[in-house]
C-alpha cells in the first residue's frame, strides 16, 4: 500500500487536547468486520462484547517525565531535551533528542533545575536532532534519575498545542502502568478506570499484560511512498510465561483475545509462532504493520482514533480492512469524534 491511500481532511478542532473528565465515558465507536456494521456507544459499554473465559491484553509500559528545559552554558540559550532512553547505567549517557538543534554541538554543556545543579556534556551527535548526553553527578545511580525527572515535564504528543500540566502526570498514564521506559502513553489503555477493570473481572474477563516501551518514533512522519520501504525504531519489549499461557489458552478454547492498543497489538504479532500461539519475548521489535497483514492472535482490538499517515492508522487499517476503516473514520469526522491520545476509542471485532 502507499502513504497517500492514509490521507484523509482531520479538522484541528477534533483533536483532543484534554481527556475526558471520567476515563470509562469517552465515545466508543464499534466496527465489526464481519457484518461491515458501525455502532456508535460509551466506552464503559466495551464490558457487553466480551465474557467469561476472554482475555485482553494491556500494555503495563509507564511514561516517564522525558521533556526537560535546560541552558546552555555561556549564552543561556533555553534547549528542548528530551529524553528517549538511557544507553549506560554507569557513566549516566541518555539519547536524547534537543530543540533548536543548530545550537547544540559536541563538548557543550547544558544545566537544568532552577538553580543549575545538574549539568550535562553533550559528547555525540548522532543524527540532525540527536544528540548523546553524560549527566554528571556523583550520586547514587537511583537517586540521580529521580533527581533527574524531578525536573521533567510529560511528553506530550506533539499535536497537543499547549504546555504539559501538573495533571497530566496523572492523564497521560494508564492506571494498571508499572513499568517505566515509555515516553509515549499506550493511549487505548487510558480509558480503563478502576471501576471498569473490577466490572471486567466480576465478569470473568481475564486481563494480561505485556510491555512495549512506545518510543517518539511512533511519530516520526514516514518520508516514502512505498511503505516496504519504511523502517520502524526499535522498541524494547517483554513478553512473560504467564501471558503465554493465558492467550494461547484462551485460543485453544475458542475464546476471545483482545489487544488494547496498537502497542499491544504489534508486540503480540511479533511473539506469534506456530498455530497463531505466542512465545515468551524478551527483547526488542521493529514490525510495520500495514494492510494487508494476517493476524493469527487476535480477534478483536481497542484503538484510538489516530492522526492522518500515521503508522497507527495503518495498523488498525490492517486489523479492521482498510475500506471499513477508512469509512469507519469518515463516519467519525462526520460525528465529530475526538482524535488522538486523549480522544475517543474504537472497537474493532473480527
Amino acid at each position: 500500500m502507499k502513504l497517500s491511500q492514509f490521507k484523509f481532511k482531520l479538522p484541528e478542532e477534533l483533536i483532543a487536547q484534554y481527556p475526558a473528565e471520567n476515563r470509562d465515558e469517552c465515545r466508543m465507536m464499534v466496527v465489526n468486520r464481519r457484518t461491515g456494521e458501525i455502532s456508535h456507544h460509551i466506552f464503559k459499554e466495551v464490558l457487553d462484547y466480551f465474557d467469561e473465559g476472554d482475555v485482553m491484553v494491556f500494555n503495563d509500559t509507564k511514561v516517564f517525565p522525558a521533556l526537560l528545559y535546560g541552558n546552555k552554558e555561556k549564552t543561556g540559550a533555553c534547549i528542548e531535551v528530551f529524553l528517549l532512553r538511557e544507553l549506560n547505567v554507569e557513566n549516566k549517557f541518555w539519547d536524547v533528542l534537543v530543540e533548536p538543534a543548530r545550537k547544540i554541538r559536541i563538548g557543550n554543556k547544558l544545566y537544568f533545575g532552577d538553580d543549575d545543579s545538574m549539568v550535562a556534556e553533550v559528547i555525540d551527535n548522532t543524527t540532525s536532532r540527536g544528540r548523546t548526553l553524560r549527566f554528571l553527578y556523583d550520586g547514587p545511580h537511583e537517586e540521580f534519575k529521580q533527581y533527574l525527572y524531578s525536573m521533567g515535564h510529560t511528553p506530550l504528543p506533539e499535536y497537543i498545542k499547549r504546555p504539559s500540566e501538573p495533571e497530566d502526570a496523572e492523564r497521560y498514564q494508564c492506571i494498571f502502568a508499572r513499568n517505566e521506559g515509555a515516553v509515549m502513553a499506550p493511549a487505548a489503555g487510558l480509558h480503563f478506570s478502576r471501576e471498569l477493570m473490577k466490572r471486567l473481572e466480576i465478569k470473568g474477563v481475564e486481563r494480561g499484560f505485556l510491555t512495549l516501551h512506545s518510543g517518539r518514533g511512533n511519530f516520526r512522519m514516514i518520508d516514502v511512498e512505498d511503505l516496504t520501504k519504511h523502517r520502524m525504531d526499535s522498541e524494547e519489549m517483554i513478553i512473560n510465561e504467564e501471558l503465554v499461557e493465558m492467550v494461547n489458552k484462551a485460543k485453544d478454547k475458542g475464546n476471545n483475545v483482545c489487544a488494547v492498543g496498537t502497542s499491544t497489538l504489534r508486540g503480540l504479532a511479533s511473539a506469534v509462532c506456530m498455530n497463531g500461539h505466542i512465545m515468551t519475548y524478551e527483547g526488542w521489535t521493529n514490525r510495520f504493520i500495514f494492510p494487508p497483514y494476517d493476524f493469527t492472535v487476535c480477534n478483536a482490538m481497542i484503538s484510538n482514533f489516530h492522526l492522518p499517515y500515521s503508522t497507527m492508522l495503518m495498523m488498525v487499517a490492517a486489523f479492521g480492512g482498510y475500506d471499513l476503516v477508512m469509512k469507519a473514520y469518515d463516519e467519525a469526522v462526520k460525528n465529530e469524534y475526538r482524535f488522538g491520545a486523549y480522544g475517543d476509542a474504537m472497537l474493532i471485532l473480527r
